[in-house]
């Protein structure tokens, strides 16, 4: 006869936050705003809004965790900064260190720079993470009607979030340009636009690209839109794709597809960035 046994698998989920088209991130039942943390200028202290959206209480730990951008713009977790990256959780102070939220409850975590006076001119970036933590079953609770001869396995889903917490030191003087636009079809009909970001300086760039098809006849019509794209320091180029619109009418084989790159800020509109491709 074998024992009844309960095997716990801990699934962790961890989400970026880098094309996201809303002011705050939502995931899971977490609500966080805003979705980056930039202390640039004067700014030494900022705050995070959190809030629960689900029906559960749900208890998050907060710490700091490393990654860096690959040319894909995917993430991978480190310990050691690459060379021209710098971190920054060693000179923010945080509190609260976690949080428990009921349904519908909202809490503030308060960041703060600290020791910026002797930091040298340029970036650095870490991601805090809230972490929740998952509700364990107490010995003795299991359901008395399970097969006692049977051996149980529960997924307990780990769920988590990063946010980007950057410190910039010094004026900015990162430039980005567009290259290598390439368009492309696959089997199933669906339209893509390849092309690189190229940046220089010491600051990351960050902004919203769209694609607008322009026909012979001047007809503009908007068929991408990417919010949030990111080109983290030290990385000089990012590899990236979007889906174009294919159900608008557009003729992809005449015209050209005009490409702007214009940070997010309405107080001051600036375009990092523009390219054409002539079609066909």
């Amino acid at each position: 006869m074998f024992k009844s046994k309960n095997i716990f698998f801990l699934l962790a989920w961890t989400v970026f936050s880098g094309v996201i088209a809303l002011p705050s991130f939502a995931q899971g039942n977490l609500l966080i705003t805003p979705r980056r943390v930039v202390f640039d200028g004067s700014r030494r202290v900022m705050e995070l809004n959190l809030a629960n959206t689900g029906q559960d209480t749900t208890r998050y730990n907060i710490s700091f965790l490393q990654y860096r951008m690959t040319e894909a713009g995917d993430f991978e977790e480190i310990t050691e900064p690459d060379p021209g990256q710098n971190f920054a959780d060693q000179h923010i102070r945080f509190f609260p260190r976690s949080v428990t939220l009921g349904p519908s409850e909202a809490q503030t975590v308060r960041m703060q720079v600290v020791g910026r006076e002797r930091l040298d001119p340029g970036e650095y970036r870490s991601h805090i993470y809230f972490r929740a933590v998952p509700n364990e079953v107490a010995l003795g609770e299991e359901d008395p009607n399970q097969d006692s001869t049977s051996v149980s396995v529960r997924l307990i889903p780990i769920f988590g979030i990063t946010i980007p917490v950057i410190i910039r030191v010094g004026e900015s003087d990162s430039q980005v340009y567009l290259s290598d636009l390439v368009m492309e079809k696959e089997e199933n009909e669906r339209l893509y636009l390849n092309m690189v970001f190229n940046r220089s300086g010491k600051m990351s760039i960050y902004g919203d690209l769209t694609v607008t098809h322009v026909a012979p006849n001047g007809t503009e019509t908007q068929v991408g839109m990417v919010n949030g794209i990111a080109v983290y320091t030290p990385n000089t180029i990012r590899k990236f794709r979007i889906q174009l619109n294919n159900h608008l009418g557009v003729d992809y084989n005449t015209g050209k597809l005009l490409v702007s790159y214009c940070a997010q800020s309405d107080l001051k509109p600036e375009t990092y960035a523009t390219a054409q491709l002539q079609l066909p």
